[in-house]
Order: C-alpha cells, then structure tokens, then sequence
C-alpha cells in the first residue's frame, strides 16, 4: 500500500481550499485585478466615498480596458473572452475594493455592453464595443423609473416612429454611470413593444444631471436620464429582441456578478476583523482570543466561504451553458443578505472604531444597503424562487 499523503495546513484565508478549483489562469486573472484594486482604488477610496465622487473616472474605466476588466466574459470586438468564473473573481476583487468601482465595471459590461453584443446588430457592435471594452467610452443602461423600479412592465419612457426616424421620451432613475457616459443603452415602449435603443449621450434633448445627498455608492457616479424629443435614426434600436426578456436576459448577467462582488466587500471586513481582533487589546490580552470574538470569526467564516462556494457553483453551470435565472436569484438573495450580516458583526468588533472611514466596514456596510435592492430586491429574488419551488405565481 502506498502511503497517504498529508493534507495540507490550515489556510486562515482559505479554510476550504477553494483555491483548488482554480487553474493557473484563473489564478492570474485574480491576482492582477487584485493588484490594480490594491493600487488604484484602495488608498483613496475612503477620500472619494467622504467627499462623495469618484475622480478621475474616464482614466480609471481605460486602466480596467487595459487590463481586460470590461466586457470580460464577450467574445470579439476586443473583449477579453474570459470565463464566467474568472469575470466572477474579477467582481470579487473589485468589491472588495468598493462597491461603486464593481458597478462601474458591471454597468459598463454586463448591462450596456451586454445588451449591445446579445441584441445589437453587426454594426452597432462594431461601432460601440471595441471602445468600450478599452474603457474609451462609459456606457450606461437605463431601465429604472422614478415610478417603476421592481415593474419595469409599466415603464414611461416611450419612442415613436417619425418617418424613418425615433423620438424619445421619458426619464430614467438611478443610473450608475449615466453622466459620464458616451453612450445609453435606453428601453423603451413602442408599438410593437418593448424595446433597446443605443442613444450617444451627446444628442440634443438627452441629459444625465448626477444624483446627490447619497448615503451609499458615494465612490460611484449615479444620474437621472432625461430624455425630451432625442431623434435617433431608426436603426438604434437593438434589432434583435422586442419584450422584457431582452433587459432581464441582461440583469441576470449583471445579477450573477453581484453574487460574487458581494463576497469581495464580505471579505475585506472579515479580514479587518481579524487583524482588528489580534491587535487591538482588552483586560491585557487580544481581544480575539475572547470565546465570543473567536464565535464571531467563525461564524463570518463559514458564510463567507460558503458564498465563495455557491458563487464558484454557478460560475460554473454559467460556463458550462447550464444556469438558470432561478439560481442566480438563489445566490444573490443569499450572498448579498449574508454579506451585509458579515459586515454588520464586523463592525461590533471594531466597536466605536467600526464607524470611522480609517477602516472599510461601515463603507461597506452602506453600499451594500444599495446591492441588497439594486438588480432586484430580496423581495422578487424570493418571489423568483417561490415561484420556481411551488409552481404558483405570486406576483399578481
């Protein structure tokens, strides 16, 4: 008989081995978003959610160009053709930067550059997706109303056909990216429906005034799109889907990357408690050698790396052709609900420290208050899955 061999030692930042199902590539992909996070984002983002802005922007959407971080998973057109499990760590990364960075890259990629590359035509692709991708146009996409955010159904916003021509109306709310964008991906009603229109931000009747007084998402650009009487030649609209499948298709591509972003801000508060609480010293000895911090640790522990595990899971059914809408609601209802918890127990380890921005749990805490409704609210995630679970319909 051949001798067993050992296993390996306990991994404090890995306590399941989940690095193991990574390969080389997968393992190159992380670390260089890893390191740009590091670099870029990370000693300034507390600077940028207390002033609430997100400077330098434009520069900032090319560095994630430049290193394939936009559009990842699209194939063509410049885009990296990255797996759906390397696009899901890219998200991890950049969340555990800030939320409104992940945003950023999830707007521009799995909602605009999405829907261009899913629906558009040939030279819509061509026209809009090779900029994008190198972070040389911002894109946005507007489907939220300032009365219809969970019913996109009943939206306002409107397009009718004059001659050959389309006139927009309307207003879309909450747009992250919607000010600083180069191009909207806009849906409308029409006639026939339910449509896509591909409007450059630069056409006369189309504004993005930026929304202020925010609480959450500060490090993030977030407008209101007013449309009055944008003529657009008629072949902006996205050819290839009329109906609310085409921006749902897209929200559940976006959806699927908030399972694995939200982990990244679940993290880095974890790991802030756990520095915090073998540092910081009471009653003359580390606080987290008290059997209720240790409880604490652990039980952040083992939510945070069961939603590393179910993110994993779905990254692969998505590679593999095979996940559903239903599952991608699973995750993120669970993730995001987890990851807030997770930031809120950090926070009573740090105690009066917890609410200082010198530490990223209370930044944390309060974007992930905008993640937990954005892209769908628990609410319909729950819906979503008692529906698929019982066979009734709830919604109505």
């Amino acid at each position: 008989m051949s001798a067993k061999s050992s296993p390996p030692a306990f991994d404090p930042h890995d306590p399941l081995g989940l690095d193991d199902l990574l390969d080389p590539e997968d393992l190159a992909v992380r670390e260089t978003v890893r390191r740009w996070v590091d670099d870029r984002v990370g000693p300034h983002v507390a600077e940028w959610y207390e002033n609430g802005e997100l400077p330098g922007i434009r520069e900032l959407a090319r560095e994630l160009g430049s290193i394939g971080a936009l559009g990842m998973p699209l194939e063509g057109y410049g885009c990296a053709g990255a797996s759906a499990v390397q696009y899901g760590l890219a998200c991890l990364e950049l969340e555990a930067g800030d939320s409104g960075i992940r945003s950023l890259v999830s707007v521009q990629g799995s909602l605009a550059m999405y829907a261009v590359h899913r629906f558009g035509s040939e030279a819509q692709r061509l026209e809009w997706l090779p900029r994008m991708a190198a972070g040389e146009v911002i894109g946005c996409f507007g489907l939220t109303e300032p009365d219809h955010g969970s019913d996109p159904a009943s939206m306002r916003t409107h397009a009718r056909r004059d001659g050959s021509d389309w006139i927009l109306n309307g207003r879309k709310m909450w747009i992250t990216n919607g000010s600083v964008a180069g191009v909207a991906v806009v849906w409308a009603q029409t006639e026939d429906g339910i449509r896509g229109f591909v409007v450059p931000t630069d056409r006369p009747g189309f504004s993005a005034p930026e929304i202020q007084h925010k609480w959450s998402l500060r490090a993030s650009v977030t407008s209101e799109l007013v449309m009055d009487d944008v003529r657009l030649p008629g072949d902006a609209a996205l050819p290839e889907v009329v109906g609310l499948r085409g921006p749902l298709s897209c929200l559940s591509h976006a959806r699927y990357g908030i399972v694995w972003g939200a982990m990244g801000a679940a993290r880095s508060c974890f790991e802030t408690a756990v520095d915090y609480a073998t540092s910081r010293e009471q009653f003359g000895r580390p606080i987290g050698g008290f059997q209720l911090t240790q409880a604490k640790l652990a039980d952040m522990a083992v939510e945070l790396h069961k939603g590393i595990l179910l993110a994993h899971h779905l990254g692969r059914r998505m590679d593999a052709g095979r996940l559903r809408p239903e599952q991608i609601s699973f995750g993120k209802l669970n993730n995001v609900r987890e990851a807030i918890e997770i930031c809120r127990t950090a926070r009573t380890i740090l105690g009066a420290n917890g609410i200082s921005l010198e530490y990223p749990v209370m930044r944390h805490a309060t974007n992930l208050e905008s993640v937990l409704t954005y892209e769908g609210t628990v609410e319909m995630h729950q819906l979503v899955l008692g529906k698929a679970l019982t066979g009734l319909d709830a919604f109505r």
